[in-house]
């Protein structure tokens, strides 16, 4: 019997390859973002690193020139409108063309309920929502000229699981997820929208809570896989997204979270109302 690939006459392999397209990276100077970077540049992909640290995207965008890719370093602050258009210009006429964007952009800090004021859950929406959906919008004008346009969005697990500390995070994740089925439904078919939902990975800010080696094993113990996340586990999952392997797939929400069904980082937040008696039904 032939492999299933030779069978159906098509190769699976060069899906996943992205020779002679253009991606762009925001958030790209660490962590997910450089790991995506370098990943679809060992794919094949031409490469623009966005991010606010100068040295940081230049180190990433000299590592993918040393794959042999084109790659340009762009400093941008994602809260800064003009930059970012600037910054999308500046790609489309350094490589040409531009057929892939990923955000990596978002984070808030986890507070109690009492103390989630409204500035709080503005700066969370913000950061989370409204820079990657900025993005996204200043690169439609190319995306559709390319005959395989392909957003990916970095949401979090935090957006569908529900644990205390996290409401104006997980909110805005929850949003950024119904946005990018948003954007699915109004940008096709030309361009496909789709998100992956990271759960614990062992970024710079993660490595400094795991270092800890009690709360390292109670997060891989509350996660089925038993193990934390690398960046590259999402690398690899946003290669797919963005790449022919996934023509078919569009306004999705991918988990890589290990399995969760829960959150695995229980936070000491104390009750609201200290002491008190649950409801009597």
């Amino acid at each position: 019997m032939k492999p299933w690939g030779e069978e159906a006459g098509v190769a699976t392999l060069p899906m996943f390859r992205l020779d002679g397209r253009v991606a762009l990276v925001s958030g790209a100077g660490r962590g997910i973002g450089a790991a995506t970077a370098l990943a679809l540049a060992e794919a094949g992909a031409d490469v623009a690193v966005l991010s606010r640290t100068p040295e940081q995207v230049e180190s990433v965008a000299e590592q993918a020139r040393g794959m042999g890719r084109r790659a340009v370093a762009v400093p941008t602050d994602a809260g800064n409108a003009d930059a970012v258009a600037r910054a999308v210009s500046r790609v489309a006429e350094e490589l040409g063309r531009i057929d892939v964007v990923v955000s990596v952009t978002g984070g808030s800090r986890p507070r109690p309920f009492a103390d989630t004021h409204d500035e709080a859950l503005r700066k969370s929406f913000e950061n989370n929502v409204v820079h990657g959906v900025r993005l996204v919008r200043e690169a439609v004008p190319h995306l559709v000229e390319s005959d395989a346009a392909s957003v990916v969005m970095v949401s979090s697990s935090t957006g569908h699981l529900a644990g205390r500390g996290y409401l104006a995070y997980g909110a805005a994740k929850a949003s950024l997820d119904h946005a990018v089925r948003m954007m699915a439904a109004d940008l096709n078919p030309r361009i496909r929208v789709n998100a992956v939902a990271p759960g614990a990975i062992l970024t710079e800010a993660l490595e400094v809570v795991a270092a800890d080696p009690t709360m390292k094993a109670t997060l891989e113990d509350h996660t089925p896989l038993r193990r934390l996340g690398v960046p590259e586990d999402i690398a690899a999952a946003i290669l797919y997204l963005a790449s022919p392997a996934s023509s078919y797939v569009t306004g999705q929400v991918l988990a890589v979270d290990g399995g969760l069904v829960t959150p695995n980082m229980p936070l000491p937040i104390p009750d609201v109302v200290p002491g008190s008696s649950p409801p009597q039904h």
